[in-house]
């Protein structure tokens, strides 16, 4: 049951099992299809991985670039992951199209990821690159679109930088990310904290095995389910998140087979298992080894969790198992977790006393309008967590507040997002985005901030409405959406929602209507002020299948909630006319600014060349002369330059002035802004280019020795004595260009 420890990085971790146990089974990977099994070894996965180093580093792409990852469940992914990673480059993973009808909405979402993390490359399946391609044309970093296998050079080992703990290993884009995208910056040193606070936490050892079917571009199945075997040396069976969907059985039926000790889930798939499986599926299952059943990644619900443990009691399966726990991609992905085996802890707080007041009083057990919340334990190891109020006031216990954390794992922002990251931080405690209250032990979610709708003073909580309704006959259950829009007569929300349906349109969604809007006043005691009944894939969802609340509100506001899902070829046909004409207004800025270099040059040589003519000028009128011709010069390129503390130069007498050197553009800037004649300090190299000297003479540059250090110091006494006779000298401290540390 020995750990590494001392690993500093996931490669550490890796190379410690490999030293150990190289032939051991580290993934089980099934297929869509039922049979399909391959087992990868620690040996045989880093071996792929270094072709695909290698593969990298032959295209020169290494230390602190990102490549993105849009692949499936499957070898590939793990290859490609770990390939990055020995490269020195940074990892993002996205997810793949699923549906036509949203290609538009996707492929506008994962560009701009790529575009905020400035992806050199996209690592995809060859199915996948005319996707690809197309997100090519709207991120202007992407080099390269390649498969796992156009990467790979088995045999060859490259030199590959070996990263250090403070590394960026990961950026994980939250799954709301949409306009602006938040790259969550997660180290080695923050996985690893994660990793082995969580596995203390669930008594974790290599005799565990966890099953999953959650998408790898998620941190619920990336860093929860693939890494936590990767250091702890528990085998990871792992299927693509399809084969759940199509048919829920074979998650539970892989718990079977493999012994699952481990598995997790959102709450949606413990209730599709609860309600949706054919009995005839489960003939002969057993789910006695389940020992922990994670359920995260969106509300738990209680309902959901009795009609779970009570189906599959006669299964095996122990309601002590039931374990919801409490994350966030900013803590890497585990924050709270309850004692092991402890079961589910049920709060039932007052319904009133909470929407009004913020406090979480409990109910009396005859209470029927009480509110009910799920305990999702205590922080893990190393970490802390508490309760604020709105003005940042620490909250006693049962009232409600932001959850704000702190711990090893903590990100330290958001990738090149310096707003969002400063909306994050509250002093050293980082903000969730989420309300709850602290009881005891436990810490319980409410709701995000974002979603809460403020109708008349009451706090509308929007989970309880949507799992109520999703519950209706004729509703598609997990496909609702409640949110709040902003009524400008009234000053408060109008709270909205919006349920998906396949009845036709007719009487039967007439019914449907009425009986939802019933359902949301018996929840809110008032009326919905808007019930939508739409088709399916209406409700958008992030890509860990939550809610995306804002989403569907935008939708509703441009009056597209409710209307035919257009044809595939036509949302294809509109997305890739929007790419012709990005790509026209691209050229157009190109030729621009082609076409800008061009009259540049033309400046730059006709003003230069009349700075030759300039130079033979009497002494007194030189500096002038140079002088307008660089202003003029300025003017003709049209830039614009802001200029501060000018004041601070004596228009008479000694002055030091030094610029850290940036092009070559500064001599002659600084010539055209400076408002007195100064004498640029200039490298002897450039008296040996007869223009040079005699242009740079005329402006009274002092020439000085910089490697030989006799002549450099007898240089240094003549600038002294320049200096103390009132002139003003310029110096570029540096003096080139390559990187060096120091002055030169």
């Amino acid at each position: 049951a020995a750990a590494p420890d001392d690993a500093a990085t996931l490669l550490d971790a890796l190379d410690w099992h490999i030293a150990r146990h190289a032939d051991r089974t580290h993934l089980v990977v099934l297929g869509d299809e039922e049979g399909a099994e391959e087992s990868v070894s620690y040996g045989e996965l880093r071996a792929e991985a270094l072709a695909v180093a290698a593969g990298l580093a032959q295209r020169g792409i290494g230390a602190g670039q990102a490549v993105s990852i849009m692949l499936p469940t499957s070898r590939d992914f793990f290859r490609a992951f770990l390939g990055i990673l020995l490269a020195g480059a940074v990892p993002v993973p996205i997810y793949p199209p699923t549906r036509w009808a949203q290609i538009e909405d996707h492929l506008r979402r994962q560009a701009r990821i790529l575009q905020n993390c400035r992806a050199v490359m996209l690592v995809t399946l060859e199915a996948g690159q005319r996707v690809a391609r197309v997100m090519q044309g709207l991120v202007p970093t992407l080099a390269e679109v390649a498969t796992v296998a156009d990467l790979s050079l088995p045999g060859v080992v490259p030199l590959l930088p070996r990263p250090r703990a403070a590394d960026l290993a990961l950026l994980q884009y939250t799954s709301g990310s949409t306009g602006d995208p938040k790259g969550v910056m997660l180290t080695h040193a923050n996985l690893l904290a994660n990793i082995r606070a969580m596995a203390r936490a669930v008594d974790a050892t290599p005799s565990d095995v966890f099953v999953s079917w959650l998408p790898l571009y998620h941190d619920m199945g990336l860093i929860g389910a693939w890494m936590g075997g990767l250091y702890t040396g528990f085998p990871l069976v792992v299927m693509p998140p399809t084969a759940f969907l199509n048919r829920p059985s074979r998650w539970l039926r892989a718990v079977h087979r493999y012994r699952g000790t481990f598995s997790a889930g959102p709450n949606f798939a413990y209730e599709i298992c609860a309600t949706r499986i054919d009995e005839r599926d489960l003939e002969g299952l057993d789910l006695s080894a389940w020992r922990i059943a994670f359920n995260g990644a969106e509300p738990v619900s209680p309902e959901t969790l009795e009609r779970f443990a009570k189906r599959f009691a006669a299964y095996g399966f122990r309601r002590e198992a039931l374990t919801p726990v409490y994350g966030l991609a900013e803590c890497a992905v585990g924050l709270a977790f309850p004692p092991i085996g402890r079961g589910p802890r049920i709060d039932r707080v007052q319904r009133e006393a909470l929407t009004r007041s913020g406090t979480a009083l409990a109910a009396r057990d005859d209470d029927r309008e009480a509110l009910a919340f799920v305990g999702c334990g205590s922080p893990i190891p190393g970490h802390e967590i508490r309760v604020v109020s709105p003005e940042g006031r620490e909250l006693p216990e049962r009232f409600e507040g932001r959850i704000e954390f702190r711990g090893p794992s903590a990100t330290r922002g958001y990738f090149r997002n310096p707003d969002k990251t400063r909306a994050l931080f509250d002093g050293e405690w980082l903000d969730t985005g989420d309300l709850g209250y602290v009881a005891g032990t436990d810490v319980f979610i409410t709701s995000r901030a974002k979603d809460v709708i403020i109708r008349g003073g009451q706090h509308v909580h929007p989970y309880e409405v949507e799992e109520a309704v999703g519950n209706l006959p004729g509703v598609r259950k997990g496909c609702v959406a409640v949110f709040g829009v902003h009524d400008a007569a009234s000053g408060t929300e109008k709270v909205v929602v919006l349920a998906e349906t396949r009845l036709a349109a007719g009487p039967d969604r007439d019914r449907l209507r009425r009986t939802v809007a019933d359902t949301a006043l018996a929840l809110l005691g008032t009326p919905a002020d808007d019930v939508v009944i739409a088709a399916p894939h209406t409700v958008l969802k992030t890509s860990s299948g939550k809610i995306r609340r804002a989403a569907s509100r935008e939708a509703y506001e441009r009056g597209l909630a409710g209307k035919r899902e257009p044809a595939g070829w036509r949302v294809l046909a509109r997305f890739t006319l929007s790419l012709a004409l990005a790509r026209v207004r691209r050229t157009a800025r190109w030729l621009g600014a082609w076409l800008y270099g061009i009259w540049l040059w033309i400046a730059a040589a006709s003003l230069g060349a009349a700075a030759l003519p300039a130079s033979l000028l009497p002494q007194r009128w030189r500096w002038p002369a140079l002088h307008a011709l660089a202003r003029t010069m300025l003017r003709a390129s049209r830039l614009t330059v802001a200029v501060h503390g000018l004041a601070h130069i004596p228009a008479t007498g000694p002055a030091i002035l030094v610029a850290n050197h940036a092009s070559y553009v500064d001599s002659p800037l600084l010539l055209a802004l400076l408002p007195r004649r100064v004498r640029f300090v200039a490298k002897r190299e450039l008296a040996a280019n007869p223009v040079t000297r005699r242009v740079l003479g005329a402006a009274g540059a002092v020439f000085i020795e910089r490697f030989d250090v006799e002549r450099g110091a007898e240089d240094a006494r003549r600038l002294v004595a320049l200096a103390a006779g009132g002139e003003a000298l310029v110096f570029f401290a540096e003096g080139t260009f390559t990187r060096a540390p120091g002055l030169r």
